[in-house]
Order: structure tokens, then sequence, then C-alpha cells
């Protein structure tokens, strides 16, 4: 089973991460995940590759387990691996890179959520 992993700590600056989306051939752009519920777990269709520029929050694992991510970390997500961004309580700015050049919001579509999706406000 594909899981996610998150490498704490991994990089310092915008070149590092630049550097990294170079050595990965994935296609960038940058994501501000505002005030926000905590997701069910899900998966997506492309790898993912997610860089957290500035703010913190957490991530749940394929079994639920709240793991707590900061700026300077970076989360591997391949497709197929079951996670969910928790609850978001301060803003999030992240750099996502997608392995396929395909829409944004295609690659990020949640696949079999498990639970209900939660009422997100305009």
């Amino acid at each position: 089973m594909t899981a996610m992993t998150i490498d704490h700590g991994y990089f310092e600056t915008h070149a590092d991460v630049m550097a990294d989306i170079a050595k990965t051939g994935f296609w960038p752009t940058t994501y501000l995940s505002t005030a926000s519920p905590e997701l069910p777990v899900h998966y997506h269709n492309y790898d993912i590759i997610g860089y957290v520029l500035s703010g913190s929050t957490y991530v749940l694992d394929e079994n639920g387990t709240r793991i707590d991510i900061r700026a300077g970390d970076r989360l591997n997500i391949p497709k197929g691996a079951w996670h969910a961004e928790g609850e978001v309580s301060e803003e999030v700015t992240y750099i996502v890179t997608i392995s396929s050049p395909v829409p944004f919001l295609e690659a990020l579509m949640p696949m079999e959520p498990r639970g209900p999706w939660p009422e997100m406000s305009p």
C-alpha cells in the first residue's frame, strides 16, 4: 500500500524548494489554505508533493493519525495514498506540485472520502 510521508525540516528557502521541484519534474502552483474544518481521509489520482512555505496545521494519515506540519516540511502524497488536511486555524501557504500537467482542481479532487465532506464557508 502506498502511504503519505512527511519530511520535517526538509527545506529552508524558496530556492531549496525550486531546486527540489526541478529534480522531480512535477508541475507547481501556489496554494493558500485558509480557515477550514478537518477534511475526511481520502486519496487522489495523481502523485502530489507539497511544500509548506508558511503557517502550520496538521494532516491525517491513512489511519487517521494526526501529524503536525509547519513551514519547511515536505509532504509526499503518492497516487492512492489515504490522507487528509486537518483543521486550518491560521493561513497556510503551500507550493503544491503535481506529477502530470492537469488542471489543479482535477489533481486535488478527493476520491472516496471516508466520511461526509464538511460544510465549507465561502
